[in-house]
């Protein structure tokens, strides 16, 4: 946990995204109300969507997960009656032990299947606790939880959609065995399937059907083509062969059953890309019509606004142990895109299913346009935040109300300001961009506009130094790879290479071919460092130098073993890569600012990439990558604990100068490797 987010971070997460706790709460209930225990059960019913399929003779069998040193754990089955409706007698001595760090889900199974045509559901909300009964205990909303065969049945739907989220939102920790995973990973994923099913109702939740989403991208239809996949494999027996062998990666076993082929679809996209498309025509259901044309991949990913009202230009991203997701932003919100903006005021702390929490947004502690230094101190939970000073171009930010650009704010986890209104000054900080804190814990800064770089040792201002004669022109970015730190220069096409009290390595700084106007790097567990070269972009910070003509955009990479860099690596739709960062096994993603994609890279461990890759080959889409109709110019991107990758749509596609900024942050569900947060 963080160390200052304390219970109010175990509550923030129990309040949204907790998938199995309110099964948890209502066994402690049957267990220490003096009940007997034996009469605790989950209720539900299984709904499928194809007409063809018949609602009674399914097993449904409830499990537990989350330990991640054990397969799950079957906490009861039953059988399903005439109407699909089930109640599972709840195994008290294995549901008793269930901590905050679990989840609870169903699988249903025709009786006699030969298929695998399995459905399965997570409950989302664990406040809504009508899936769960014990004797005298009323459900949430204060009826008898005791439900008579006439009566409509309340509790947890199974159908093709909560399957099919169950699958895409979990489908890091699904397995042969079942969904297998640790928290707060596997907890959020369980609570990400809400925002694509109301698991109470089996029907579209409200995140993928409405604004920001809904008809406003290609993610609905997206999806419910997915769902007619597996409507049409529920229905006949030879869609459902077509699906699993659909589903198989490419070297790999043939998925078990349809709730890990979606797990599948959902971690290799781009994979039989077409006979999926075809199977989803076999199984199209009116009521919900999906896509018209076969997409380059099958990603479903999900644009979150906050309130709608506050993001303007969303820069970058840190991650803290909890899963939520920390955002710095550039501008001042304006509604009138003809309206001149000045510098934002606010950080923004999301849930890790998307929504804002603890009072976000946070303003004070001298923030000013905060550009793309954002970072989390392991030790507290604190968070820094750079001030570019970003403001709209001319005829932009009024003279009068120029935002500063020479300081760094300091926020608290709960989003209380330990900075002043002219924030930290320290340093000589002249247009910060990149920011991290080191495995030392000392806090450094890439100044823009100077080419140098501040570091403050132990994160102690008053012990500020300055790095000057790195090489770099337009220091942007930093990482360190647990053995040095690297500093990218745009403008000089360079990388220093620093011990940690600041003295460049010999060899520093690397230019040439492999480098091309680099703004984000990023480091693997290894320590091998990954470059993303825009081949096109400098910065105002606050004049933009002359350079060359604008080329391809790449990556690069610098081995940690020999220090070599290698590179350039195109491909994969890369165009003008700006954030980048990796991922649990190594892989490499970069946010594109232009092209509306994502774009992966194989790592240097070839072995979790597809048959026949070597490091630096692409793994997104040629021309397209993971295209998304909802991105605009992006430029941060990170990894969560759960395997979802979050870009920014930082700059609208066609920016209005008084007001360019982008207004989301977009989630790629279950697409990558989990990493842990700060």
């Amino acid at each position: 946990m963080v160390a200052t987010a304390g219970s109010k971070g175990r509550a923030a997460r129990g309040a949204a995204v907790v998938a199995g706790l309110a099964l948890l709460g209502a066994g402690l209930v049957a267990c220490t109300t003096g009940e007997d225990p034996t009469g605790a059960t989950l209720t539900g019913a299984v709904v499928p969507l194809a007409a063809e399929a018949q609602a009674s003779e399914w097993r449904v069998v409830a499990y537990e997960s989350g330990d991640g040193e054990r397969a799950a754990r079957e906490l009861g089955a039953a059988e399903t009656g005439a109407r699909g409706t089930f109640s599972i007698p709840l195994d008290i001595a294995a549901a008793s032990e269930i901590g905050d760090d679990s989840v609870v889900y169903v699988v249903a199974t025709p009786l006699g299947d030969a298929r695998k045509a399995v459905l399965a559901s997570v409950i989302a909300d664990p406040r809504d606790s009508t899936a769960i009964s014990a004797p005298g205990r009323a459900t949430a909303s204060g009826a008898s939880s005791s439900t008579s065969a006439s009566s409509t049945p309340v509790g947890l739907a199974v159908n093709e959609r909560t399957t099919v989220a169950t699958g895409f939102a979990m489908a890091q920790f699904v397995g042969p065995d079942g969904i297998s995973g640790v928290a707060p990973g596997v907890v959020n994923s369980a609570g990400m399937a809400g925002n694509l099913v109301d698991p109470a109702s089996g029907e579209l939740a409200e995140v993928i059907s409405s604004s920001p989403n809904g008809s406003e991208t290609s993610t609905l239809p997206a999806f419910q083509s997915l769902v007619s996949m597996l409507a049409a494999c529920v229905a006949d027996d030879g869609a459902c062969a077509d699906l699993l062998v659909a589903a198989t990666p490419e070297g790999g076993e043939r998925p078990g059953d349809t709730l890990q082929a979606f797990a599948e679809i959902a971690k290799h996209p781009a994979a039989s890309v077409v006979d999926l498309f075809d199977l989803a025509q076999r199984g199209a259901l009116p009521s919900q019509p999906g896509l018209a044309t076969a997409p380059d991949a099958w990603t479903l990913a999900l644009r979150f606004d906050g309130d709608g009202q506050s993001l303007d230009g969303p820069g970058n991203f840190a991650v803290d142990s909890d899963g939520n997701i920390w955002v710095n932003n550039n501008y001042e919100y304006g509604s009138d895109p003809n309206t001149a903006v000045c510098a934002s005021d606010e950080l923004f702390k999301f849930s890790p299913t998307g929504q804002f929490v603890d009072g976000s947004p946070y303003q004070g502690g001298g923030l000013s346009g905060s550009g793309f230094g954002v970072v989390i101190d392991p030790e507290t939970g604190d968070v820094w935040v750079s001030n570019y000073g970003f403001a709209a171009p001319a005829p932009g930010c009024p003279d009068d109300e120029q935002p500063p650009h020479d300081s760094v704010s300091l926020f608290q986890a709960d989003g209380t300001p330990l900075t002043g209104d002219t924030g930290i000054t320290a340093g000589e900080l002249n247009w910060p961009q990149g920011t991290i804190i080191d495995d030392e814990g000392s806090l450094w800064f890439a100044n823009c506009n100077t080419s140098t770089l501040t570091v403050y040792p132990d994160r102690d201002p008053e012990q500020a130094r300055v790095i000057d004669g790195l090489g770099l022109d337009q220091a942007f970015g930093l990482v360190d790879n647990g053995t040095n730190i690297f500093a990218t220069g745009t403008a000089s096409s360079s990388v220093a290479v620093l011990d940690r009290d600041g003295t460049p390595i010999a060899g520093s700084p690397f230019t040439g071919s492999g480098l091309d106007r680099p703004m984000g790097i990023a480091s693997d567990a290894e320590g091998n460092v990954w470059i993303a070269n825009s081949g096109a972009i400098t910065l105002p910070c606050p004049d933009r130098p002359e350079v060359g003509p604008a080329a391809t955009g790449s990556v690069s990479s610098i081995d940690a073993a020999t220090g070599t860099l290698t590179g350039p690596f195109q491909g994969g739709g890369v165009a003008t890569p700006w954030g980048i960062t990796t991922d649990g096994d190594g892989n490499v993603w970069v946010a594109e600012f232009s092209g509306q994609r994502l774009v992966a890279f194989c790592g240097y461990d070839p072995s979790t990439c597809p048959p026949g890759s070597a490091t630096g080959d692409p793994l997104s889409p040629d021309g397209t990558g993971f295209s998304f109709d909802g991105l605009e110019r992006s430029t941060g991107t990170v990894v969560d604990p759960s395997g979802n990758v979050w870009v920014t749509n930082n700059w609208q596609l066609e920016p209005i100068q008084t007001n360019p900024g982008g207004h989301h942050i977009v989630a790629f569900l279950g697409l990558a490797a989990p990493v842990a947060g700060t």
